[in-house]
């Protein structure tokens, strides 16, 4: 299956890559990891420790000058990831983002469970022949698999491939375990990784050669409920999206030319970042019809016509950490991260002030206590909470850093608070400050949170709203795209249509191409994101015609288009 990242195919050749091809690719890979050493020690300046006066080293370059930079030194500096320097292509991911992937685990595991999926593990290595057994459905995978042909100085009798996707390892199981309409739905969902083997430029969470996700694959008697599920795990992916990550999806189907290939359908949610005004992918569920059941002969005897069998009906779905990108790409700013309250491993944390030498050790002590009572009475209220009390810090360097960390609101308390039974408070989203009466903390911290994470995902629709702009005049297309746009247009479906659309559009603009390369739109022509499950209105059935200028076939629906990652 495909996953919210992107498809991969497998293998044309099924015997391992050469020895000649094996030494280049370990030459390339090498050259990568060095670049990539370099890049991570320029880049990892440390911003915890060692600096104790408040011209902290933070983010240094603005998010609207070189998104892509900002983006690396953000990921880098707030301690979401690490570059692995041992092969390039791979990241560390930090505890601050697999507490994010805990999250969404935890709250994706609940619902899915409620529906009857199990949780299963199969094994990360396939062989050359269970690959050639789907060999017309992963025809282009070849140059992402990544192949062992050694255990320790032997050579393996048959290379075997780590896993880019299950369906290879999976489905001969699924054969033998379903022998009668009694044994569906078989729902079976697992958390893994798995390795595609970019040759391209990798990007933490974006695109990287292993990454996490949670891959599900069903079996069930009918398409009818098939498709139900398909659409139920789609809500279920535009929920992490929209009620834990704050960030505004589309639903839509995909054409035929960017679904799953070797499936019946695709269902997607498609996302927006607005610093380049690209779309991007963020989860994916397909129908795979019975593709798949007859490649590996997954039959039931057919309980309406006794003695006759029938091939099951397939589903399979998937969320990867990409969504993690997406989180921080559409929230963060020149400050660092900008963490929806619902998915931050610290919602509020308190910060000392007022702290003079001149302070008696005892009023010192006093303070102090009274903010760890105050983070204690948080976490009593279900609030994650801490208190900053290193040595060493002014209270402006740790809010500095606290901001980078993207932790949702900082609460600061001093003698004057103490004094008027107040504690101060400042958002990150916004940077508003104001004073909350320490008797109602429990009430007021949570209210401000549920806010915060509100007003996060009311600016990201507004946003992703104000650029999808609906055309009906092909000469707004280009100019929409280069505005940063993606663009909702009369389209026939027709796979030759869309690779001619892609040609047409690729921008030429002279003012784009003399911006800084940061704050240039992209350039590259436009694919379809998806049909949208919600129709405009305006199209009218044998009427309304494909906006290609060099189609004469009539518009079936209307698609969102855009340039994406």
């Amino acid at each position: 299956m495909a996953d919210s990242a992107e498809q991969a195919k497998l293998p044309e050749q099924q015997q391992g890559p050469s020895k000649s091809a094996l030494k280049k690719a370990e030459k390339q890979a090498k050259m990568a990891a060095e670049k990539a050493a370099k890049a991570s020690k320029k880049a990892a300046v440390p911003v915890v420790g060692g600096k104790k006066t408040d011209d902290i080293i933070g983010i240094t370059v603005p998010k609207n000058e070189d998104f892509s930079a900002w983006y690396q030194e953000v990921v880098l500096k707030s301690e979401m990831v690490e570059y692995y320097n041992e092969i390039a292509g791979f990241f560390v991911l930090r505890p601050a983002s697999m507490y994010i992937w805990g999250v969404i685990r935890t709250w994706f595991s609940a619902r899915i469970e409620a529906m009857g999926v199990e949780e299963t593990s199969f094994p990360l290595f396939l062989s050359s022949k269970s690959l050639e057994k789907e060999k017309d459905h992963v025809d282009g995978f070849a140059p992402e698999l990544a192949w062992v042909t050694k255990a320790g100085d032997k050579d393996l009798e048959v290379p075997v491939a780590i896993r880019p996707t299950s369906e290879a390892v999976m489905y001969p199981y699924y054969a033998k375990w379903i022998r009668s309409h009694r044994d569906l739905p078989l729902r079976l969902n697992q958390w893994n990784s798995v390795v595609r083997w970019e040759a391209k430029q990798t990007t933490p969470f974006l695109r990287t050669r292993e990454f996490l996700w949670q891959e599900g694959h069903t079996a069930h008697l009918t398409e009818e409920l098939a498709g139900k599920e398909v659409l139920e795990i789609l809500d279920l992916y535009a929920g992490v999206y929209e009620q834990l990550l704050a960030v505004p999806v589309v639903k839509g189907r995909k054409t035929e030319n960017e679904k799953f290939a070797g499936g019946y359908y695709t269902t997607t949610v498609e996302g927006y970042i607005p610093s380049n005004g690209r779309g991007i992918q963020g989860a994916t569920s397909h129908c795979l019809g019975q593709n798949f059941s007859k490649m590996f002969d997954i039959t039931v005897e057919d309980p309406n016509k006794r003695g006759e069998h029938i091939h099951v009906w397939q589903n399979s779905w998937g969320l990867s950490t990409r969504v993690i990108g997406v989180m921080v790409m559409i929230h963060g700013d020149d400050k660092g991260l900008v963490l929806p309250p619902r998915v931050a491993r610290i919602q509020s944390i308190v910060v000392p002030v007022g702290i003079t030498a001149k302070m008696s050790p005892e009023d010192r002590k006093n303070l102090e206590a009274k903010a760890d009572d105050i983070a204690q009475t948080l976490k009593t209220a279900g609030i994650r909470a801490d208190v900053d009390h290193r040595d060493g810090y002014t209270p402006a360097w740790k809010f500095n850093d606290w901001e980078l960390r993207g932790v949702p609101l900082r609460l600061e308390f001093g003698p004057k608070d103490a004094a008027k039974e107040v504690v101060s408070f400042a958002r990150r989203d916004t940077g508003e400050k104001g004073a909350i009466p320490l008797a109602e903390v429990t009430t007021k911290v949570p209210e401000l949170l549920e806010t915060i994470q509100q007003d996060m995902y009311n600016k990201a629709e507004k946003s992703f709203r104000e650029h999808r702009i609906q055309l009906t005049d092909w000469d707004k297309v280009v100019p929409a795209l280069d505005a940063k746009n993606v663009v909702i247009i009369p389209f026939c479906l027709e796979p030759k249509c869309e690779e001619r659309i892609k040609e047409l559009t690729v921008s030429t603009s002279p003012e784009n191409e003399l911006l800084p390369e940061g704050k240039r739109a992209p350039s590259m022509g436009m694919k379809s994101l998806c049909i949208p499950f919600e129709q405009p209105e305006g199209l009218v059935e044998g009427q309304t015609k494909c906006l290609n200028p060099e189609c004469s076939a009539l518009a079936k629906n209307w698609v969102m288009f855009g340039r994406s990652y």
